[in-house]
């Protein structure tokens, strides 16, 4: 992926101000792995600045102001996307730029969640409007249905709820892959062929977005993000398998070792299962 774009233009910027749009933003955890969350208030303030509202407390947040390099994907309604990379700077809680987020409906008539703190990113590069090359996407979701009976984990030990599994298998849900370049920034690349081949694994065919997903090395740890228009999702992390041939069909494998749950209000893994613990201390207040 070719990002020619140093700023953005009239056209981005007004397509980043609706709320009605999917974003995502892919951060680096302290552990150096990608992580991907769904982040609608993504928006541009300017020709050479990212701005996210925060108005719920994820891991996200916290990850980008100790590794300020972030990847980002904006999908609007009318199917045209963004994508890029930017370096946080520095948030605020008053300011044009929050008094416009909670000047949204979204926001103005929540009762219980407004966006509590803006974060700003200087625009590093971008890319778009892109169109979606839904064909060759529906293509390869079709051969990715044939070959991923080939390439089952076949372990009974679950890893992936039902709930899990079946939003991956859902053709209409939308997926995101996420890894970190050499040069430290997280790359998303649309994966919405993805499907699971069982509980504890992710196949899908390389015929759409195949030049970008080659570039992806085998053994590195990825992040896969599902999404469905009922803003239902979940998120894995695992291990990239190397592009091989299952039932004839050219097929790259994600081994799930980590899942979490980023839909409000209750964020966090679950799996490996983490121990219940009494709360003891408020950090965050």
């Amino acid at each position: 992926m070719a990002y020619h774009l140093k700023e953005f233009d009239n056209q981005t910027i007004e397509a980043f101000a609706p709320a009605e749009k999917i974003g995502l933003v892919a951060s680096v955890n302290p552990d150096g792995l990608p992580h991907i969350t769904l982040i609608t208030s993504i928006g541009a303030a300017g020709p050479k600045q990212v701005v996210l509202g925060e108005f719920c407390k994820g891991n996200s947040k916290s990850h980008i102001q100790k590794n300020p390099k972030i990847g980002f994907l904006v999908l609007t309604m009318d199917r045209k996307m963004w994508r890029g990379h930017a370096k946080w700077t520095h948030f605020r809680k008053e300011g044009p730029e929050y008094e416009i987020y909670n000047d949204q409906p979204m926001f103005r008539y929540n009762a219980y969640l407004g966006i509590n703190t803006v974060h700003y990113l200087d625009l590093i590069d971008a890319q778009g409007p892109d169109g979606l090359p839904l064909p060759k996407i529906i293509f390869s979701a079709l051969m990715t249905k044939i070959a991923k009976g080939g390439v089952a984990s076949e372990s009974r030990d679950r890893i992936l709820t039902s709930f899990g599994e079946d939003l991956f298998n859902r053709l209409d849900a939308l997926k995101f892959i996420a890894y970190i370049r050499e040069d430290g920034y997280p790359e998303i690349v649309p994966l919405l062929q993805c499907q699971a081949a069982d509980s504890r694994r992710l196949a899908f065919s390389t015929m759409a977005y195949k030049e970008e997903l080659q570039k992806i090395p085998p053994g590195q740890t990825v992040a896969v993000f599902g999404l469905t228009m009922k803003m239902e999702d979940v998120m894995v992390r695992g291990t990239f398998r190397e592009v091989a041939r299952s039932r004839g069909i050219q097929t790259a494998t994600v081994d799930i070792r980590w899942v979490y749950n980023s839909m409000p209000p209750c964020h966090g893994q679950i799996y490996p299962p983490v121990k219940l613990e009494p709360v003891t201390e408020w950090g965050d207040f």
